[in-house]
């Protein structure tokens, strides 16, 4: 069970081992993209491409879906960023059901883990199997390995390490589980943070933060939903920057620009340090480089973002 780009890695290591698949279940096809043509989720065309049969349900909780689940006879569910299963769909498979989750719990419990670490400034992060609880995120653990979080990574960059990884633990707590050798570890609850889901007002850069604040806020939203500022009254996209840590001039006020320059691009007073904008991606127009930004527009510096 499971629908993004995340889950794939771990459907495809599933299908390679010795434990048959008997369905994929995902989220029904949607419009995406700038045509809002309807296409599938990465997760069914991956099940397509392996010959695995797929379900696609509107609800988890009509008697369809139930029966429909119930007749397969599953001996487990494996989980991967899906959606929140109804009590009584954890009842029907024998073994119980498995969720692959981004960080180490009880850490990070909730809808955006790896973004929140990366707002945080974790420098360590991780992958979590444990058993699905009608509580979200709260299941005995059975595996967990931890991963360092490189400097510049982005949420998109780390999360995909992180579905590698995770694809390898879930296949080995399968396997653990099938043997009968699964050795499983209540969370402590005492020790439990959680990571909320981000809205697209979460990535407004307020530049009174520090430098470091905003460059993480950046890397935690690259690629979604995207750190953002106003330039003359305008969203403009910041998809990298880095964190300077002289200390921008006194009279400065946060949001100043202090250098605009089509050599050494963009930087930024905030309110303790300075932020270089890398790569930017102004209202209506692709990423691109700070730098290849000044030579088109032409900001002054003293000029401010909102």
């Amino acid at each position: 069970m499971g629908t993004p780009e995340f889950s794939v890695p771990s459907l495809e290591k599933l299908a390679s081992g010795r434990h048959p698949i008997v369905a994929v279940v995902t989220k029904p096809d949607k419009p995406a993209g700038r045509g809002r043509a309807i296409q599938p989720p990465p997760v069914k065309r991956a099940a397509e491409r392996l010959g695995l049969p797929v379900i696609q349900p509107l609800s988890l909780r009509d008697t369809d879906t139930h029966s429909r689940l119930e007749a397969l006879q599953p001996d487990l569910f494996v989980v991967v960023a899906f959606r929140v299963l109804p009590e009584e769909l954890l009842r029907i498979p024998r073994l119980g059901a498995i969720n692959l989750h981004a960080s180490l719990l009880p850490k990070y419990r909730g809808a955006a883990p790896i973004q929140r670490a990366l707002i945080n400034g974790e420098r360590e992060t991780g992958v979590t199997v444990f058993l699905l609880e009608p509580t979200v995120d709260t299941g005995r653990i059975l595996r967990q390995r931890p991963v360092t979080i490189g400097d510049d990574e982005t949420c998109g960059e780390l999360a995909a390490r992180l579905a590698v990884t995770g694809a390898e633990e879930l296949a080995a707590a399968v396997d653990d589980i099938a043997r009968d050798a699964a050795v499983m570890i209540p969370q402590n609850d005492a020790e439990a943070t959680t990571a909320p889901k981000l809205t697209k007002e979460d990535g407004r850069i307020r530049w009174e933060e520090p430098a470091k604040t905003i460059r993480n806020l950046v890397r935690a939203l690259n690629p979604s939903p995207g750190a953002y500022a106003l330039w003359k009254g305008q969203p403009f996209g910041i998809l990298r920057a880095a964190a300077e840590e002289a200390p921008a001039p006194g009279d400065a006020a946060p949001g100043t620009v202090l250098q605009a320059d089509d050599r050494h691009g963009v930087r930024v007073a905030t309110g303790d340090g300075i932020l270089r904008l890398d790569i930017v991606q102004p209202a209506g127009k692709r990423p691109m480089e700070g730098a290849a930004w000044v030579r088109g527009a032409h900001p002054k510096k003293g000029e401010r973002f909102e």
